[in-house]
């Protein structure tokens, strides 16, 4: 299945991959949460991608350049977000239950 990760203020892609037909029956936000770890892996540039509701528990997002990233209700337990760059990321309602935070840029993040 073909999934597209937009800009979350111009609706430009940003990455686009092939999912595994599994996911055509599940949630939006496992499906969203899929691409991103695709994305990730890539080294794809996800500033300002609107990644709200993605479930991405347990997702190694080190080192990952999310900075302006719509993550509203995102989840994120377990999640590690060491060194992030999350700098104006909107969070509100994020489940960072036990992510590992080291080192992450929060700056005038929206917790």
């Amino acid at each position: 299945m073909h999934f597209e990760i937009k800009h979350r203020f111009t609706g430009e892609v940003q990455f686009s991959c092939e999912l595994d037909a599994a996911f055509e029956s599940r949630a939006y936000g496992l499906q969203l949460g899929a691409a991103v770890k695709l994305a990730i892996k890539a080294r794809a540039y996800l500033t300002r991608a609107n990644l709200a509701d993605a479930n991405l528990a347990g997702a190694n997002l080190a080192d990952a350049n999310l900075a302006g990233a719509n993550l509203t209700d995102a989840y994120l337990p377990n999640a590690n977000l060491a060194d992030a760059y999350l700098a104006d990321a909107y969070l509100a309602n994020a489940n960072l239950a036990d992510a590992n935070l080291a080192g992450a840029n929060l700056a005038d993040a929206n917790l």
